[in-house]
């Protein structure tokens, strides 16, 4: 029995789960582990968001199991296309972004009366529902489809119910479909009464924000129609010869049922991440409607998305999946800086997560320290640019109700989105608090703007015309037959050939074309991997120059290049010869790619996900999320690891397995290739293991010497390795110390001291450096006897007005930003109570520096000031309100920035 805020939980959400899956295992239900989140068989769906989402190729005919009935609870998230109520979640009781789907399915085994019989007697005899706060629903019939009346009279028999306790309702309700066409059905949903007394009249509202009313508990679907359209667009239903069933109930809502709980976030799921929250903030959890409650269920029900979406290897990112995930989070950190929290917490709700459920879901578990990491490193980075996104929001929105308007621009919104990392709904939250709207279809223009500018910068990129590429893979007749792994040379046919977007007969010399045979050698650049080059020679003398090899489309293998003599033809034989020491070099290098990712994990953690890659045969790049730099001493641990994997001249095993069977066996992938239902498995000793479709050496010692080159930042929390191996190694090596020498020649030491020789030589250079500045800036400030900061306070004014004081703007002759700020605190300083503004032109460069006595700070800030009259040389400034900084390029207009302060003043 376990306990929230110390009141005891007589059915915990666990057992809840437990004696589902137990009471339809009993039933000869296959109990099946929940589907992944990112479901692997419909490329259509973001997400898994439904109990039959791992069962839909079941349902449709194009997969077969061994079992006819299984039960699951599947993870599931709603947040994107229809199923969206990301704006509701911690407002309502029941609305989340993360939930669980308890759910049986028949698959063309029992149908309406089995399902609904099975449902009433587990909740009312196993569950022990009352029968006085239950009702159903049925489909009453809509759109020229009849009303399930065998549905209603089933449920009359099985629960004693009179038609008054079953209620008929359309098709939005009550009548489900996979889409315009295919497999749907009715629906029979069980609703549950919250609340002192049930009240049938009632029963078509919403419940109320506290939870009372009417519930939906569970929905059965009965797939008994084939849903087509005819030659009018009228839809056409046939009956399914095997009729199937699918259900689902909500985890989070029957636990708060069961628990007697009117909100799902007062259920054990839920409360002890709501209460974490609270902790956190140090505020107490009310249970209301106020705005610090709403934010405390947000951050819990955000940090469950982020704690399984990470454990499924989605890190936040700018697109598809990885944007919706940073949204999430952004949102939950904007809601803890409502509660006033002012450090990263998120990552510690997102381990509750972990403490609460990883004994369900043991990823969880397993990925418990990147889904700290990571989480932390996003807040750090989303809190750096908070603060500034809040603050040009609100100066927005200012100039937008001084227009008299109260709509702020898409661009505007697309700004904080792009320039500051603000989601557009975010933005729309914070400004529907300050009651502004967003201009959605100016944010929406704006970013397909970007978006366009985006493709037209890409270089080289072809236009390719996907029907050609279908009509080509027509030709083939399937898929083309890929013999790399094992071969090198090989023969095939001709069957398409492409020149530009068109397929033609024949090619003739000098043609650049592309060339699809039945067979080949050549890897098609996928997953990383560059693209063989090599030739095609026929008996006739024909020679094809392979360039480039891709996969235009899935299936299809295709070798760029030019005709180089004689002429080819569709039908032709030719022989096919992979470029041998570029295969084997681009092989070491993929090769090692897996084992950098593999001592990446051992060194740094497991958040050092691949984030992209590319393998070629000079070198190889890697990819992976990390929020700082790669230390030296790490780039060190990483080269020892792999080169002594290397040395092991383990040999490098592949296997076709399923997925379920890779899974089993740990594998994991490190590119992001689409997978199917079965897959490659590489395994380079027993701790790399992962799937790929990529060519390999054959054993570890192929590999040869690896060498990291270079580390780096590519983007926000991704950083970017680049290596060698093999002879690419060595000759590294050999630069290395070809350039050593030429440094030791010019410091006249030998190999062993030109470290030291070349540290004495920097140091002296940076005294002579100090020399050198020491004495421009005594020149410029007059010397010693201060003659010159004299002659300049000549040019001060008297500021005007109650207060007193001077003020001064001069252009002086320096290229020392460190001394233009001691002239400004000098003259300030000689003057006494003043601003003084100074101003040099340094190269293509105008810089101006700020300054205001301390007693005038009540009436100027440095920053304001100085702001207006950086935009007058084309740039931007700020600091402290006793001393700002600004630059711009627009030098020849620096005496009419330096004048504008007395005008400003004035």
């Amino acid at each position: 029995m376990s306990t929230v805020g110390g009141e005891k939980i007589v059915h915990p959400a666990s057992e809840v789960r437990r004696t589902f899956l137990e009471f339809f295992g009993k039933k000869g239900h296959e109990v099946c582990a929940s589907g992944p989140l990112v479901p692997a068989n419909d490329p259509t769906l973001m997400f898994a968001n439904a109990g039959m989402v791992q069962f839909k190729d079941v349902f449709t005919g194009k997969d077969v199991r061994p079992y006819k009935r299984a039960t699951s609870s599947q993870k599931c998230i709603r947040i994107s296309g229809k199923h969206n109520d990301l704006e509701n979640v911690g407002v309502t009781a029941r609305h989340h972004t993360f939930f669980e789907m308890l759910g049986n399915f028949s698959f063309g085994d029992y149908f309406k009366e089995e399902a609904i019989a099975y449902a009433w007697d587990l909740l009312t005899n196993v569950y022990g529902l009352p029968k006085d706060r239950l009702v159903v629903s049925v489909f009453g019939g809509e759109g020229g489809i009849a009303a399930d009346d065998e549905a209603r009279s089933i449920w009359r028999k099985v629960t004693g119910f009179s038609d008054e306790r079953i209620f008929g309702l359309g098709m939005k309700d009550n009548f489900w479909q996979m889409g315009d066409t295919g497999p749907c059905g009715p629906c029979s949903e069980i609703h549950y009464y919250l609340g002192d007394k049930p009240d049938l009249a009632r029963f078509n509202e919403e419940p109320n924000d506290a939870g009372h009313g009417w519930m939906e508990i569970w929905n059965l679907v009965f797939m008994q129609f084939e849903r087509s359209l005819g030659p009018d667009g009228q839809a056409i239903l046939a009956k399914l010869p095997a009729p199937c069933v699918d259900t689902g109930m909500g985890l989070e809502r029957i636990a708060s049922v069961l628990q007697g709980k009117f909100s799902n976030y007062d259920s054990d799921l839920m409360r002890a991440l709501v209460d974490k929250a609270a902790a956190i903030s140090g505020k107490a959890y009310r249970a209301s409607q106020g705005d610090d409650d709403v934010s405390m269920r947000v951050i819990a029900d955000h940090a469950r998305t982020t704690a399984f979406l990470m454990a499924e290897g989605v890190q936040p990112d700018r697109n598809g999946r990885e944007y919706v995930l940073r949204r999430v989070m952004r949102r939950a950190i904007r809601h803890g800086h409502r509660l006033g929290i002012e450090r990263p917490f998120l990552h510690e709700v997102a381990l509750e997560v972990v403490a609460l459920m990883g004994e369900q879901y043991p990823e969880l578990v397993r990925r418990k320290d990147l889904i700290a990491t990571q989480t932390e490193q996003e807040e750090v980075r989303f809190r750096q640019t908070l603060e500034r996104g809040l603050h040009i929001l609100d100066e927005e929105i200012a100039t937008v109700r001084s227009a008299g308007a109260n709509t702020l621009p898409g661009p505007t919104a697309f700004k904080l989105y792009d320039t500051y990392g603000f989601p557009v709904d975010l933005t729309e939250v914070i400004a529907a608090e300050r009651g502004i709207e967003v201009d959605k279809d100016g944010y929406e223009k704006a970013l397909k703007e970007q978006r366009v500018r985006s493709q037209e910068s890409k270089l080289n990129d072809e236009a390719v015309v996907e029907s050609v590429w279908r009509e080509a893979i027509g030709a083939v007749g399937g898929a083309v037959r890929f013999t790399g792994y094992d071969h090198e040379e090989g023969e095939g046919k001709v069957v398409a050939i492409v020149l530009g977007n068109t397929l033609v007969p024949s090619a003739k010399a000098g043609d650049a074309v592309a060339i699809i045979t039945d067979v080949t050698p050549f890897y098609g650049e996928a997953g990383g991997q560059v693209g063989d080059r090599g030739v095609l020679r026929t008996k006739a003398g024909t020679l094809f120059t392979v360039e480039d090899t891709q996969k235009p489309i899935e299936g299809l293998i295709a070798h760029r290049g030019k005709v180089t003599a004689g002429e080819i033809k569709v039908g032709d034989a030719v022989a096919l010869e992979v470029d041998h020491e570029r295969r084997t070099a681009t092989r070491r290098n993929h090769s090692a790619t897996h084992l950098l990712h593999w001592a990446l994990r051992q060194v740094i953690g497991e958040q050092a996900a691949q984030k992209g890659s590319l393998v070629g045969p000079d070198r190889l790049r890697f990819d992976f999320s990390h929020g700082r730099a790669v230390t030296p001493e790490e780039i060190t641990r990483i080269e020892d690891l792999v080169n002594a994997k290397i040395l092991t001249d383990a040999p490098v095993e592949t296997e076709i397995l399923s997925m379920e069977q890779a899974r089993a066996k740990g594998a994991i992938a490190i590119f992001e290739e689409k997978y199917g239902d079965v897959v490659r498995v590489l395994t380079m000793t027993r701790d790399s293991v992962e799937l790929c479709g990529g060519t390999h050496a054959h054993a570890l010692g192929e590999i040869g010497l690896f060498k990291i080159l270079s580390e780096g930042g590519v983007a926000a929390g991704v950083r970017r390795l680049e290596a060698a191996t093999g002879l690419n190694a060595l000759a590294q090596f050999r630069q290395m110390e070809k350039t050593l020498r030429t440094v030791a020649d010019f410091a006249r030491s030998g190999l062993s001291d030109v470290a030291d020789k070349v540290e004495k030589l920097a140091a002296h250079e940076r005294q002579l450096q100090k020399e050198v500045q020491d004495l421009k800036r005594k020149i410029a400030t007059g010397g010693a006897s201060g003659g010159g900061l004299d002659e300049l306070t000549r040019s001060a004014r008297d500021i005007a007005g109650k207060g007193g004081g001077k003020v001064l703007a001069v252009k002086v002759d320096t290229d020392d930003p460190a001394t233009l700020r001691e002239m400004a605190e000098k003259l300030r300083d000689k003057l006494g109570e003043a601003v003084v503004l100074v101003g040099a032109v340094s190269g293509p460069k105008a810089s101006l520096v700020l300054t205001v006595s301390k007693s005038l700070l009540g009436r100027y800030k440095a920053g304001e000031l100085i702001r207006p009259v950086a935009e007058i040389v084309g740039g931007k400034g700020g600091g402290r309100p006793d001393m700002a900084q600004a630059g711009g390029t627009v030098t020849d207009k620096l005496d009419e920035a330096l004048s504008s302060l007395y005008t400003a003043i004035a």
